[in-house]
Order: C-alpha cells, then sequence, then structure tokens
C-alpha cells in the first residue's frame, strides 16, 4: 500500500509551557510555538466530505495544547520527541514532522529550537 503524500499541517500554535535547565526558567512559564505535519490521504477525505476519513487537526491542536501546557521538560529535544510519541499513539497516523520553538532563548535571534520526525513503526519504543 502507498504512504499518502498529502500533508496535514499546523503552523504557529503558541502555547505557555516550563521549559529550560537555568534555574529562573523553572518557575517562569515561556512561550512555546509549535508547528506539526501529519500525513493523510486527502482524496480519501474529499471522496465522503467527512472528518472520519481524515486527521481531525482540531483534535491534534487540543490534545498538543494540553500535553505542552503540562509539560515540565529541561531541553526543547526532550518536549518534541514526547510530544512526538503522544501524537502518534493517540492519532491514527503514520508519522509525524514537528518543530518546537523557544522565541527569545537567545538574544538577537528570533527563536531557537528542534526539527524533529518520528515514524509510529521505528520509534515505537519512546
Amino acid at each position: 500500500m502507498n504512504q499518502p503524500t498529502d500533508r496535514v499541517f499546523l503552523r504557529g500554535l503558541a502555547i505557555q509551557t516550563t521549559i529550560g535547565f537555568i534555574e529562573w526558567e523553572r518557575h517562569v512559564k515561556q512561550t512555546v510555538v509549535i508547528d506539526l505535519e501529519v500525513p493523510v490521504d486527502c482524496a480519501l477525505a474529499a471522496r465522503a466530505d467527512d472528518v472520519v476519513d481524515t486527521v481531525n487537526y482540531k483534535s491534534m491542536a487540543k490534545r498538543t495544547i494540553e500535553f505542552v501546557e503540562n509539560a515540565e521538560f529541561k531541553l526543547v529535544e526532550t518536549l518534541a520527541h514526547r510530544l512526538a510519541m503522544t501524537l502518534l499513539d493517540e492519532f491514527p497516523v503514520a508519522w509525524v514532522k514537528l518543530m518546537v520553538n523557544k522565541p527569545g532563548a537567545i538574544r538577537g535571534s528570533r527563536d531557537v529550537g528542534v526539527s524533529i520526525e518520528r515514524h509510529r513503526a521505528a520509534d515505537s519504543a519512546a
């Protein structure tokens, strides 16, 4: 079976969380910005024009917000990996690509962060 080449994406989801390894960062909520992308078969969804045939991006956004708001990680790498694995566990997608940006983390830069891709079969061990 061919993997779909179509994608659903979500860009610029700003969420407050506890993130950072410096002492003051452990006591102040900071904004992270999440971009994510998952595979879908848009032709299948278009045939019936029904959300059951695609990924419900509103549900995925709500779950992302809930996860990140309740997270307390030192590293954006950890946040990204754990979020990706949570989305793979809870949504019917083969893979997820996501970026976690931490605006203002480095003076003079717009943001800093990580971009990762995780696949259901290859990365099943969290």
